[in-house]
């Protein structure tokens, strides 16, 4: 009988699978366990701070959102990004959402894309690792298989470790925790001795088979502090408890990498903040959902990857709930890329290894599909005479042409604007858009391209943005088996409402939900994230009654280190869970048949005997794979999480109201249905009345809603737009004639006589 677990709050996630769906079993012995956490941030709370504020670091935008509970008061903010000091534009959003919100302010909730960037950019630490001998290089054989198989030339991104920093040492321990050989403490010496020599100021040591008893990786971290090695040292067996060695020395590796960038910059932001009046606590989301406390994010940098795209897709899981959608479509175009999640059931889809740059962490993450399609996604023409979209940014510096801050090349942005779908004025972020220069950049991509003129670039641009950006939705549905055309679309961030008409003809979707402050909707993610800490430890075992035994004792050591992790966190920085709730405990289980390779999660409820876990499991496995078998199941991992719900559920945060109301005003707008420009409006949000009909555009502080020909709009009590498509032929056609339309749109060369 299963004793450790607890209820079915939180998300389920998968590994390359669709979460299953928790019962309750009739028989539980063993209620949920919950246990309070120590006080924090006092002087926040007695001083009567209602206020939660969620900042979120996007490529181009820095975004900000606030919500007093006790007074209801909203307050959006949007500057642009400052990419050599992310900080700055988060003050700078501070500073423009009004003065005195710090000090009204009980939780500052961060999404922050400083550890990814280091990633991209390969600009972090000077790392050094220390492993067992024979796996020295792990990091380059990696599984000995090719990300691309058709590319002949394809050679693996260099490891972050060069082999000269990477030291071997004499020991082993067996996968079940037995020492095979002792550690020799000298050879960790010597490794001291040469990282001191190549000025390394990180260390990654991955022993194998830590993760079944770290004694000796424990022993490392003490013999480098003895050598004089005053930088951070990582250990495998605190970074991650599950087996696989190349992925277990990669996350590992990351987290030394990042966490000269991440540590000192969190560190920099909450000073500032604080000399600004605040004086609740800084959390920073994780890739997985959830946030936790400024020193565990400098601890743990590598939890934090996915920190940013992950509030979106969020903010959609509770949207879908709020309005009881069932499968939604989180759309989410910000002004350098796309990002897309699709959430069933009201869940964020978790997987529990994620990949960037080809490096594989194991770390629990949202099943979030990037692309680089954003709103300044660049234009160009090939060689071939094709008209070309990104994945190259203007990013917030430059910026697009449009913007009038240097920019000399075509974005999507600027064709957006010339086609009428943007209004010049009432831009947040101070910016006043010149469509004039968005027609001087777009007009030379004419000829080359073969298309008459600036405004058939501009369709061909944003129409080739569109097929980018459902391609990546296909990516994270109709790869993992499921249909988008039954979902509904939710477009957020600064370009998102934009092209929430063409996806749903490109995927074949008949309903776009635009939510309230769409252009910062991810900061509303961020506002509302609970406070969540995971552990995992491989376990494999036969599933039966006697391994659930072992499988309750695992999970009440990982839960017991959980709550060591925020009582370490309340000793260092004041922060621990606060009186704002309870730790609710969840337990996942990694599953899998005998004999077969990968795995499938499924939650664990108390009570429950091995009869009921597989049976939940083989409905995982039919949902995923259409079929079940008969085969012996094997525990494979136990995931814990402690989830610390920060505030009761609540309605959407509504937009604020749009100071002086700006009347409807005649426009001329681009048609996509007609391709031709027609007599149109643009509408303010709070001046829309029942179901108006397409084409036309919404226009707010944050957000510009399109809306062509064949949909209609209108305000719904929520606060959403709901976008609707009419007539009687479905979705479907729609898709078929969005890609005849797309296809003529941008093959300039062959239909208008063009060389190509």
């Amino acid at each position: 009988m299963l004793t450790g677990s607890t209820g079915s709050t939180g998300s389920t996630g998968s590994t390359g699978a669709a979460p299953s769906t928790p019962s309750t079993p009739s028989d539980a012995s063993v209620p949920s366990a919950r246990s309070t956490g120590s006080p924090a941030s006092r002087d926040a709370r007695e001083s009567g701070a209602s206020t939660v504020i969620g900042v979120d670091v996007g490529g181009t935008f820095t975004d900000l959102v606030a919500y007093d509970a006790g007074t209801g008061e909203i307050t959006v903010a949007k500057q642009p990004t400052t990419p050599e000091a992310p900080e700055r534009g988060v003050l700078a959003a501070v500073d423009a959402a009004g003065e005195g919100l710090l000090a009204r302010c009980s939780y500052f909730v961060h999404g922050t894309t400083v550890g990814l960037n280091a990633l991209l950019e390969r600009r972090g630490a000077t790392v050094g690792l220390i492993t067992t001998r024979g796996f020295r290089d792990v990091l380059e054989i990696r599984r000995g298989d090719r990300d691309d198989p058709y590319d002949l030339f394809w050679t693996p991104p260099p490891p972050l470790v060069p082999r000269r920093l990477r030291r071997e040492v004499r020991e082993r321990v067996a996968h079940d925790g037995t020492t095979v050989q002792d550690l020799d403490e000298a050879g960790v010496a010597a490794a001291a001795e040469v990282f001191r020599a190549e000025g390394v100021d990180a260390v990654a040591v991955v022993l194998i088979n830590a993760y079944a008893d770290p004694a000796h990786e424990l022993r490392v971290r003490e013999l480098l502090r003895a050598a004089g090695f005053g930088g951070e040292v990582s250990l495998s067996h605190e970074v991650s408890g599950e087996y696989r060695e190349y992925e277990r020395t990669t996350t590992t590796v990351v987290d030394a990498f990042v966490r000269r960038r991440m540590g000192p910059y969190l560190h920099r932001l909450d000073r500032e903040l604080r000399r600004r009046g605040f004086s609740g606590r800084l959390l920073v989301t994780r890739s997985g959902g959830g946030a936790f406390t400024l020193a565990e994010a400098a601890a743990r940098p590598f939890e934090t990857i996915l920190s940013g795209p992950v509030a979106g897709a969020a903010a959609t899981a509770r949207l879908a709930r709020v309005l009881g959608i069932g499968a939604a479509v989180a759309a989410d175009v910000g002004g350098t890329s796309f990002d897309t999640a699709l959430i069933e059931d009201a869940r964020l889809p978790l997987l529990f290894q994620g990949e960037v740059q080809g490096l594989p962490l194991q770390s629990p993450w949202a099943d979030v599909r990037s692309v680089g399609a954003g709103g300044g996604s660049v234009a160009y023409v090939d060689a071939g005479g094709l008209l070309r979209v990104g994945p190259r940014s203007a990013g917030a510096v430059p910026g697009p042409a449009c913007y009038q801050r240097g920019g000399a090349e075509a974005t999507v942005t600027d064709a957006a604007l010339h086609l009428g779908m943007i209004v010049p004025s009432g831009m947040s972020g101070g910016i006043t858009l010149s469509t004039a220069r968005a027609a001087e950049v777009l007009a030379p991509l004419a000829a080359p391209s073969g298309l008459p003129g600036a405004d058939e670039v501009a369709e061909g641009v944003v129409r080739i943005a569109a097929a980018h950006m459902a391609q990546a939705v296909r990516g994270v549905s109709v790869e993992r088996g499921a249909d988008p055309r039954g979902a509904t679309i939710v477009a957020f961030g600064g370009a998102g409402p934009l092209f929430g008409c063409l996806l749903a003809d490109e995927l074949g979707v008949d309903r776009v939900v635009v939510p309230p402050n769409a252009g910062n909707f991810s900061a509303v993610g961020l506002m509302q994230a609970d406070i969540l800490r995971s552990a995992a430890r491989t376990l494999v075992r036969p599933l039966d009654d006697a391994a659930l035994e072992e499988i309750a004792a695992t999970a009440d050591a990982l839960f017991a280190r959980l709550s060591g992790r925020d009582a370490a966190g309340a000793a260092t920085d004041g922060e621990g869970h606060g009186d704002e709730g309870e730790a609710v405990r969840e337990l996942d289980l990694d599953l899998r048949y005998r004999g077969q390779e990968h795995t499938l999660t499924v939650r664990a409820e108390p009570g429950e005997d091995a009869a009921a876990v597989r049976e939940r499991f083989a409905a995982a496995y039919q949902r995923s794979y259409g079929h079940e078998l008969a085969d012996p199941l094997e525990v494979v991992t136990v995931r814990a999480a402690l989830r610390v719900r920060l505030r009761d559920e609540r309605e959407l945060v509504p937009a604020p109201p749009w100071p002086g109301g700006p009347s409807a005003r005649e426009i001329e707008l681009w048609s996509f249905r007609r391709r031709a420009f027609v007599h149109s409006r643009a509408v303010p949000r709070a001046a829309l009345a029942g179901a108006v009909p397409g084409p036309l555009v919404v226009v707010e502080p944050t957000a510009t809603t399109y809306v062509d020909e064949g949909f209609t709009v209108e305000a719904h009590p929520s606060g959403c737009l709901l976008v609707t498509r009419t007539g009687t032929d479905g979705g479907a056609a729609h898709a078929e004639r969005a890609t005849r339309e797309r296809d003529r749109a941008v093959q300039g060369p062959w239909e208008h006589g063009g060389k190509a």
